[in-house]
């Protein structure tokens, strides 16, 4: 399956970092705390061919975090959500999902305690937040709704599956997911905002919070890009990829964030040349520096959790185009690369920047000591 590469250069073209202005972002001081939560591990036998391709034999598991981020308004004080992880009471999903938990095919292992919890544990009382933000409606982003208050708006991605159990024995969503809360599903037809080729919504209405369309993963998948300090900011990306390796490396990502010596060292025999190679390469010997293209494909197997694998392709590549500039940091829901990295809640990433966290992590998934590294066989 082809990944578009194309589109990348072609945002970014000869760039070496460019303005958020010339991603068509325009400049304001108003700016956004981000904090994140990890709400637990999340362990899928014999699943990571549902989210890329290649799979290696003995990287057929898939474990994945479940990041859910505290965005705080730094000037009306309001509180949103944006994703929640998974409930921990397996066994009240919905039927056709509970089912892989009580048949030991799916576990979670880390946090014993979702997101409501940790939130209440931390001083911030659940009627404080103003809405929660589904990046799309999979059982491990949104979360419990009945737990938080009336007061909470819900606010979904264009064309979010309602359809709820017990109404409909299949769904995957329960009626307690949408009941009692004012929902907005948002239309990007009404905006005239496009960053990166990707339409956004100012949510706040003064340049400190976006959400962006992008499709592909499910029917309503959206992210979101907060600006932390006037000039940077945090790409919260949901679903638009789930290993490192689907967004790196790519030609000017190598240019503006080189692969530090060591790990570079370490990739000559760690990258099998069986799967992955490069202009530069030689059998048994990797070269990371002539490789142009991304690592894995998103699945466009029958059985991918990608609903359209060719949109979720174009989405991937406008994000990538963040995530080659220095004054961004994308951050997806499952990336287990930042699993030990990220500075969580009550801490902020607004400093990632002036901190250093982006250069220092996003090469973490070629490290053979990551376990998001799945690029040799075992």
């Amino acid at each position: 399956m082809l990944l578009f590469p194309c589109l990348s250069l072609f945002f970014l073209a000869s760039k070496t970092n460019a303005s958020f202005r010339e991603f068509g972002i325009p400049s304001s001081n108003a700016t956004v705390e981000v904090k994140a939560f990890n709400v637990g591990l999340n362990h899928l036998t014999n699943a990571t061919h549902t989210f890329a391709t290649p799979v290696l034999p003995g990287r057929e598991n898939f474990t994945a975090p479940m990041f859910s981020f505290l965005v705080e308004h730094n000037t009306s004080q309001k509180r949103v959500m944006f994703d929640l992880g998974m409930r921990k009471d397996f066994e009240n999903l919905a039927p056709s999902l509970a089912i892989f938990y009580a048949s030991g095919l799916a576990f979670v292992t880390g946090e014993s305690k979702d997101i409501t919890e940790l939130l209440e544990d931390g001083g911030i009382p659940l009627a404080s937040i103003d809405a929660v933000i589904w990046s799309h409606s999979h059982f491990d982003h949104i979360g419990d709704m009945s737990k938080f208050p009336n007061s909470t708006n819900l606010v979904i991605g264009p064309g979010t599956n309602n359809v709820t159990y017990p109404g409909s024995p299949d769904a995957i969503l329960l009626e307690t997911d949408f009941a009692g809360h004012n929902i907005t599903e948002l239309d990007f037809s009404t905006t005239n905002l496009t960053f990166s080729g990707l339409e956004a919504i100012d949510f706040f209405g003064d340049g400190s919070f976006y959400l962006l369309n992008t499709p592909g993963h499910l029917a309503g998948h959206i992210s979101a890009l907060a600006r932390v300090t006037p000039t940077s900011f945090i790409s919260l990306g949901g679903d638009t990829f789930h290993n490192a390796g689907q967004a790196r490396p790519q030609p000017q990502f190598q240019t503006n964030f080189p692969c530090p010596a060591d790990l570079l060292a370490e990739t000559h025999s760690s990258i099998s040349t069986d799967y992955f190679w490069s202009p530069g390469s030689r059998d048994g010997d990797f070269d990371m520096r002539s490789r142009t293209q991304q690592f894995l494909a998103i699945s466009d197997l029958p059985d991918s959790f990608y609903a359209d694998p060719a949109a979720a392709a174009v989405s991937l590549e406008k994000i990538v185009t963040f995530d080659a500039d220095a004054d961004f940091f994308v951050i997806v829901a499952h990336d287990q690369s930042l699993v030990a990295e990220l500075p969580y809640f009550p801490a902020s990433l607004n400093s990632w920047q002036s901190d250093g966290l982006k250069a220092r992590t996003v090469w973490e998934f070629v490290n053979t000591s990551s376990p998001a590294f799945i690029f040799s066989a075992t």
